[in-house]
């Protein structure tokens, strides 16, 4: 039952009458105060681990230029996040059997150690790059749990009217991590082309900008360590009593759960619509400098894009996701509209880049705007993304499902970064890649026939 171990006192009836002699009505359920406690905790990880993975991308030019990164290089350190997700199995049976408290703790150790080594200032730069990529690897082997978390959070800890906006706060707070980095990097970080005026001579700082780089990386450390011992002090894996009748109802054996997930048809299909779009758009957005430098973008603006994107994707998916809590069953309605809206903006966003071409005008404002209505519509489906596997397959645990669409959403990504090294030149087909993405997740939605096994357990049980 759940994702953990019963104590003796969870294994207690939860349908006990307060008074044996009359007939009252049974206490079903209890939420507590500190699950938003959990909840911001959780989320402080996801946003930390989605800036670690995002770190080298929007200053791709300075880490060339102090670290001697090729373009290849870049697109590798992208890729290690979807390459963290290879042991996913194992992952989701830690989370299944031992709970949300041991698999995150595991998960902020790797970030802990990750994000160390990559701040050794070694001076041969050969062994630091290894460090760099070692502790790429490192952090992206705390996705699968991060990543795939956030409903069985919801779940466990949260009432059936406050469950798809847990969710949306924390599959999205990872997202807005790697946002962060699109404005933490260009900032403080100085590209080679930028111009300094000393002794009145106008050069640039090649150490300036490595003692900048090196900032940014302590400070991501130091604040993983925090949050790493606050989730050892106190992160419990449950509470007492469950917040719901789903939350308290028997679920499927790890092995039975993976067999009824990949025999599943209509689940195979919602997870394709989900996972393509979703990890083509991951790598899309994680080389999004190189793909605007052609346009005539620099870094600072194209991490400015690459922000706004994510950062509406994350506004509106909490909106929505507050939207669906107040009216449930109408999840598939929702993302056919999202992504209709997406594939619009990505062929706006594709053709604007080939204006020699299209004659479309290729301004900043264009640019912004294309790109930040592609990440609002994108990224703002992922919580309900979610929520809908879960109604489809229950009682499969959240943990399980989640992390098998992960898994699928970074393999994705994965696919399209190791294309990327080979064609790194003319980066214009990522473009139709995103555009083509968004087209087949709406065509697959439209067939897909939705269901709310969950939903209908706490409303009819609750009545």
């Amino acid at each position: 039952m759940g994702a953990v171990e019963s104590t003796e006192g969870e294994r207690e009836p939860l349908l006990v009458p307060s008074q044996p002699s009359t007939n009252t009505q049974p206490v079903l359920s209890r939420v507590y105060g500190r699950r938003w406690f959990v909840l911001t905790m959780f989320s402080l990880l996801g946003f930390m681990q989605g800036l670690v993975w995002n770190t080298w991308g929007p200053i791709q030019n300075s880490a060339k230029h102090v670290f001697e990164f090729s373009s290849t290089d870049i697109a590798v350190l992208v890729m290690w996040g979807p390459v963290g997700f290879l042991p996913w199995l194992l992952f989701i049976w830690l989370m299944d059997k031992k709970g949300l408290r041991a698999s995150l703790l595991l998960s902020a150790l790797f970030m802990v150690l990750g994000t160390a080594i990559r701040c050794v200032p070694l001076k041969d730069l050969h062994y630091r790059r290894w460090l760099i990529h070692g502790g790429q690897l490192l952090n992206g082997l705390a996705g699968p749990t991060i990543m795939s978390a956030g409903p069985l959070l919801s779940t466990t800890w949260f009432a059936p009217d406050q469950r798809a906006t847990a969710t949306a706060i924390a599959s999205l707070i990872g997202y807005l991590g790697s946002a962060g980095a699109f404005l933490i990097g260009p900032l403080v970080v100085p590209a080679p082309n930028e111009t300094h005026i000393v002794s009145g001579t106008i050069h640039w700082d090649q150490n300036h900008i490595k003692d900048s780089i090196q900032f940014v990386l302590y400070t991501e450390f130091g604040m993983i360590v925090v949050l790493f011992v606050a989730v050892l002090l106190y992160f419990p894996s449950r509470p007492p009593i469950p917040p719901s009748v789903a939350a308290a109802s028997q679920r499927l054996s790890y092995r039975s759960s993976i067999c009824r997930l990949l025999s599943n048809m209509r689940f195979l299909m919602i997870a394709l619509a989900y996972s393509v779009p979703t990890g083509v758009v991951a790598g899309w957005a994680g080389v999004l400098d190189m793909i605007l430098t052609p346009a005539k973008v620099n870094q600072v603006d194209a991490g400015w894009i690459g922000f706004w994107s994510i950062v509406g994707g994350c506004v509106f998916g909490v909106a929505m996701a507050r939207f669906a809590d107040s009216i449930r069953g109408m999840l598939k309605l929702i993302l056919v509209l999202m992504f209709a809206g997406a594939s619009l903006a990505a062929t706006w966003f594709t053709l604007t880049c080939l204006s020699r071409l299209t004659h479309l005008p290729s301004t900043k404002a264009t640019l912004y705007a294309s790109c930040i209505l592609v990440g609002i519509f994108i990224n703002s489906s992922v919580p309900i993304f979610l929520e809908l596997f879960i109604e489809t397959v229950y009682p499969v645990p959240e943990g399980i499902t989640c992390g098998v669409v992960t898994f699928l959403s970074n393999l994705f990504t994965g696919l399209l970064l190791f294309c990327l090294t080979f064609y790194i030149t003319e980066l214009s087909w990522l473009n139709w890649c995103l555009t083509g993405s968004c087209i087949f997740s709406l065509l697959l939605l439209l067939f897909f026939r939705e269901s709310y096994d969950r939903l209908y357990l706490d409303i009819f049980v609750s009545v």
